[in-house]
């Protein structure tokens, strides 16, 4: 078998985008070998979706509760070669799983993936940066514009070779999202993973390879863009702690020191010109780091003392006993 696509559900309250999810991949030219449904530990979204999918893989989160733990169940319960996966609130465009599999037919590639575009279920709020659109799970200014290598991919729109999991192993449960608490990085640490692991192999991001997804009212508020920022400056911190500052923060210098400066001067600009709701996009974007920051900065301290009475026990245990 070639390929398999992974969609992660968690909620009722999503039914209509998870069918129009299963819908997109059916329209795949050409379409995947399978397609595989895991229901993060919600029983009733699991019998109806039994019912409902007769023709899919349907399986349970077997794993700790989460989108690592759903992932790394549809991992075990599919049988691709290549291994995609797409949020369950979104949609492929039909060409989106053969350009992605162009890129990982060659050797040299561990996987690939796309560009993930908004679709506002309300108006987008006119202080929201585009700098910023990885808050609601969206690409983000400043990603290439043609296809080039990248650190890491979005997890719910990318393909990867099986055998980088069973080489790396999977998603870790200690980092990622649970249900709607708004951590993440997972597919960050797994993919900076798989590079110190496969030297010489890369992961390709194709911004021809589209998916489009659906951003709620909920999303589009700054209580949301600020909890989004701070869990993702404490997400960052563990990343960081598990694989290094230098790989964990390498992709973040130049966003901070090239895109951010750029994306406040160009908010500027355009309140400047007329467009008062450009100012707002600047302090959106200066208030975002900040908040990201204060996230990573308490990530780490409470990582540190986590690990000092680790540390005293284990130097406790070698040192001579005095009296």
């Amino acid at each position: 078998m070639d390929t398999s696509v992974i969609i992660c559900a968690y909620t009722e309250n999503r039914w209509d985008d998870i069918a129009a999810a299963v819908e997109s991949c059916r329209q795949q030219q050409p379409p995947p070998d399978e397609i595989v449904l895991v229901v993060d530990h919600n029983p009733g979204l699991y019998q109806r979706l039994i019912k409902i999918f007769p023709d899919l893989v349907v399986v349970e989160n077997l794993e700790q509760q989460g989108l690592s733990g759903a992932r790394n169940s549809g991992i075990a319960a599919s049988r691709g070669r290549l291994i995609a996966f797409l949020d369950d609130d979104a949609a492929a465009e039909p060409d989106w799983l053969a350009k992605l599999r162009s890129h990982c037919e060659q050797q040299h590639v561990n996987g690939a993936g796309g560009r993930v575009e908004p679709v506002w279920v309300g108006k987008r709020p006119g202080w929201f940066p585009d700098e910023f659109l990885w808050v609601v799970g969206c690409t983000h200014r400043g990603t290439p514009t043609s296809a080039s290598a990248m650190r890491n991919l979005m997890g719910g729109c990318m393909l990867v070779r099986r055998d980088v999991y069973e080489t790396v192993g999977g998603f870790r449960a200690e980092i990622g999202r649970i249900g709607t608490i708004p951590l993440g990085c997972e597919e960050t640490e797994l993919c900076i993973r798989a590079n110190q692991s496969m030297p010489g192999r890369v992961f390709v991001y194709d911004p021809t390879a589209r998916i489009h997804h659906k951003i709620p009212a909920s999303r589009a508020t700054w209580k949301y863009f600020r909890s989004r920022c701070y869990a993702e400056g404490l997400s960052k911190a563990l990343v960081s702690t598990l694989v290094g500052v230098g790989d964990g923060l390498s992709s973040e210098r130049t966003y901070t020191l090239k895109v951010l400066p750029m994306g406040v001067l160009r908010g500027v600009g355009d309140g400047l010109r007329g467009d008062r709701s450009g100012f707002g996009r600047a302090g959106a974007i200066a208030a975002g780091f900040l908040m990201t920051a204060a996230g990573y900065a308490v990530g780490r301290y409470h990582l540190r003392r986590q690990s000092a009475p680790k540390k005293s026990r284990e130097n406790n245990h070698h040192a001579p006993l005095s009296f």
